[in-house]
């Protein structure tokens, strides 16, 4: 019985012996079939290509590095750069894939139908990254510009494919969809490199009108952010229901907004008090009866 065994144990260790020489070998052959010279310079030039691929990407994007900022901002050259880089990797990708005889048609019909799926699961998505392209080709937000989107208002931080990230002024950080900056009226005060700044000024009836508007055009020049072109100016604005109005309208660079807007309204007041003119405001009589 034991020998009956033994000799099952020996023919099947002789068999699995014979099938691993076996498998062994046919490996060595196929190696030894794909060695030649056609497929190694199949090979080095595969290489080649894949390497000029990536050089011509890196020439590429460090020649949209170099176009100046005043032609091409940083941000859209990032963006830029980034789409170019991802193009690199899907010719490389499909290039590969058809080194190795994959049929592309197949690979292109089921990206298709996945496209699809994936465009109706993510509507959203698809509605920013489309309102994103129009954003950073528009140039309307760059890094850095004061912006008002509803009722947010904050500086822009990063503008990106889907969407921009701005920090308000007590320091939250709001990001903001690109569909909704698309779909929305959009306020940048930081478009223009000069902004104007204007603030009504209410006068007694009894005030000389030349006086207060001679008098109002001296506010300015005590302002050291104001610019004088445009040149500041004062107009009569109309009757009010106890005062005459008059507006007087600065300009300045927009990063100076706060000084100028503080500075204007503490020069208007010190010299219509120099000039003894006052502001009417509201007032309560308050009669009290003898019962």
């Amino acid at each position: 019985m034991n020998d009956k065994i033994n000799s099952i144990g020996e023919a099947a260790s002789n068999a699995a012996n014979d099938i691993f020489f076996d498998k062994t070998t046919s490996f060595f052959s196929w190696i030894k079939t794909f060695l030649t010279w056609e497929n190694l310079f199949r090979l080095i030039g595969s290489l080649l290509i894949l390497f000029i691929i990536w050089l011509a990407f890196r020439l590429i994007a460090k020649a949209i590095r170099r176009v100046p900022e005043s032609k091409l901002p940083a941000q859209r050259a990032a963006i830029v750069v980034k789409f170019l880089r991802y193009i690199c990797y899907v010719v490389i990708v499909l290039y590969v894939l058809g080194l190795f005889g994959i049929n592309l048609k197949a690979i292109w019909g089921a990206a298709g139908i996945a496209g699809v799926a994936i465009g109706f699961a993510a509507q959203t998505s698809v509605s920013n990254l489309i309102s994103g392209l129009f954003v950073l080709t528009e140039g309307s937000i760059h890094v850095g510009d004061t912006i008002i989107v509803g009722d947010v208002t904050g500086i822009v931080d990063e503008v990106k494919l889907l969407s921009i990230r701005v920090h308000t002024f007590d320091n939250q950080m709001v990001r903001i969809p690109n569909s909704t900056i698309i779909n929305s009226n959009l306020t940048n005060n930081s478009y223009h490199n000069k902004r104007r700044w204007t603030v009504k000024v209410g006068v007694d009836y009894s005030t000389d009108m030349n006086l207060a508007i001679e008098t109002l055009k001296k506010a300015p020049a005590l302002c050291p952010t104001v610019l004088k072109d445009p040149e500041p100016t004062v107009w009569f604005d109309g009757f009010d229901s106890s005062s005459i109005n008059l507006v007087v309208a600065v300009w300045f660079k927009p990063a100076d907004f706060l000084q100028t807007r503080n500075d204007i309204h503490i020069a208007i007041k010190k010299v219509l008090d120099e000039a003894g003119i006052s502001i009417p405001f509201n007032q309560l009589d308050v009669k009290i009866k003898n019962a």
